[in-house]
């Protein structure tokens, strides 16, 4: 229970609240506006954005893939440099706001974008932006980190700073309404495991972590068993503020972290092209199986306060159950089944990637080695 906590994201969150942008951008401020594949042309998500900058001078620059490219987020770059951009909107999912965070850095750097992700430089300005989420997942419109991929060499790494945490985030639980279902469930499932990476880990004193924790997984439990009911205005509301508070940072200060989960299932997507929600479902229940001498406590007290299941011996390893049963209840597999070669090649492609990004102690007992890492993928890859 040491820790300094401060979120200055404001939020603007409810129904119509993308017409706040018009006077959270100062009127002098160039914008750029980050989208990705044209589906806030089909939503009606850019007609409000266009009437809300309707004071302002902006450009646009879309085309930012699912689980963001580098070569084309330095295009991005190229064009701030160019414009005098002041200002970068991003709107979209994680992966537009976590472009637009390498963007807003790199343009602020001279040499190359990457050098950010390869920790040669560190960043310390970047421009100010601010974020419209339109899918709920990541948290990323509230907090100081981003996940860039480099597609020529199957790089997925990540970088933080307080310099592109957005100044605000517009949450509008109606732009979820056109999101295709795989990429409800991606969110939700997004979500969940951003929670367990801040609390299956080891027991603490952090009482109001745990409970708020608890809290935000049993409302995302709730939402999966109440799927059919995902157009109404409560669910998507629900979803899209869990989200957001399983990475805002708040149920993580003063708290051990793990994120092994994560770092194995970016290079499934980074090598496979799985989606990021469904690597996460395909490690976590076998690393959490493999970690299970360092996680029983907490295994359990999951499986106590979100799963409500009964006392036993047996708990840790019911709540691992639980937790592949809600994965399962959402279609969600948790195993790979579709790679490249045979499993072996699979396995070995991915610890090979580990070793070369240096993710050879995971966890928050850096108790992960390469070796642990190869039998967790060994019960993963199907």
């Amino acid at each position: 229970m040491q820790f300094t906590y401060a979120n200055p994201t404001r939020i603007e969150f409810g129904q119509g609240k993308i017409a706040s942008i018009k006077d959270a951008i100062p009127a002098d401020q160039k914008v750029l506006v980050i989208y990705g594949g044209g589906s806030i042309k089909r939503n009606g998500v850019y007609d409000q954005v266009k009437e809300a900058l309707s004071g302002h001078t902006w450009v646009e620059f879309s085309g930012v893939e699912p689980n963001p490219r580098a070569e084309t987020l330095d295009k991005a770059v190229a064009l701030c440099k160019e414009q005098g951009i002041d200002f970068i909107l991003a709107v979209g999912g994680g992966s537009v706001i976590d472009g637009s965070k390498y963007v807003a850095a790199a343009a602020k750097y001279d040499g190359a974008g990457w050098d950010i992700m390869e920790r040669k430089h560190t960043v310390t300005d970047a421009l100010p932006l601010g974020a419209i989420l339109t899918l709920p997942a990541t948290g990323s419109e509230s907090n100081q980190g981003a996940v860039i991929t480099r597609g020529e060499t199957q790089d997925k790494l990540a970088f933080m700073s307080p310099a592109v945490q957005p100044k605000f985030a517009v949450m509008d639980p109606d732009v979820m309404k056109t999101l295709p279902e795989n990429q409800v469930v991606n969110g939700l499932v997004d979500a969940w495991v951003h929670i367990c990476e801040q609390y299956l880990t080891r027991p603490h004193a952090a009482k109001v972590q745990d409970g708020y924790a608890e809290t935000l997984l049993r409302t995302l439990l709730s939402l999966a068993n109440d799927f059919d009911k995902r157009d109404s205005d409560e669910w998507r509301a629900n979803l899209m503020w869990t989200a957001n508070q399983a990475l805002n940072g708040l149920i993580g200060t003063g708290v051990p972290h793990d994120w092994a989960t994560h770092m194995i299932g970016h290079e499934l997507t980074a090598l496979y092209g799985v989606d990021h929600g469904r690597s996460l479902a395909i490690i976590q229940p076998w690393l959490l199986r493999n970690q299970m001498e360092f996680k029983q406590a907490k295994l359990e007290q999951m499986g106590r306060n979100v799963f409500a299941l009964e006392e036993g011996d047996d708990l840790a390893e019911r709540t691992v159950q639980a937790i592949e049963k809600f994965y399962h209840s959402l279609n969600v597999k948790t195993q790979l089944e579709e790679y490249t070669g045979t499993r072996e090649e699979a396995v070995n492609a991915v610890v090979e990637q580990l070793e070369r990004h240096q993710m050879v102690q995971l966890g928050e007992n850096q108790s992960i080695t390469l070796d642990r890492s190869r039998e967790i993928l060994e019960k993963a890859v199907a």
